[in-house]
């Protein structure tokens, strides 16, 4: 079956940075719903429209194409009074931006009495290349499109 809109889309998937080192590896498979429902970067499903399972390919992203560029204005230090006990390096916590939408921030640093947070995703900024193999494909059920998500294994649970 070739992938094309409405197709649930498995794959295996590797992230590395132009030098090769490893960023991230699927230790489940990725399962995603195919055709501009977002659910995966758009330069991917482009790349992956039209085959079929067994395809593996390998395609380089520039920051605008996947996590996007860095915005230094998410990078902020609070005063350590104003976190609950037990804030570690590492954890992230939730708060707002300034246009009142929910922001998930990284701790980056305990600094005596300063959090250093980042609200940048981990791999904002970088250029990334994605290993992908194709190990299944199938169609989508109605509900998963009118979801606009992959349901059961390694999908949504409702």
């Amino acid at each position: 079956m070739k992938i094309t809109k409405d197709t649930v889309v498995t794959l295996r998937y590797k992230v590395t940075n132009p030098q090769g080192k490893l960023l991230e590896q699927s230790q489940a498979p990725m399962v995603y719903l195919h055709g501009g429902y977002d659910n995966t970067f758009p330069k991917i499903e482009a790349a992956l429209d039209g085959q079929e399972t067994g395809f593996q390919t390998t395609i380089t992203l520039a920051p605008a194409d996947a996590f996007g560029e860095r915005d230094e204005a998410l990078a902020t230090s609070i005063p350590r009074s104003q976190f609950p006990a037990g804030v570690k390096v590492g954890g992230t916590l939730r708060g707002r931006a300034e246009d009142g939408r929910e922001q998930v921030f990284r701790v980056l640093k305990i600094k005596g009495p300063v959090v250093l947070l980042d609200g940048n995703h981990p791999m904002a900024g970088e250029t990334l290349v994605f290993s992908l193999a194709v190990t299944d494909v199938r169609l989508a059920s109605g509900e998963e499109i009118a979801h606009r998500h992959v349901h059961g294994e390694h999908g949504h649970h409702h």
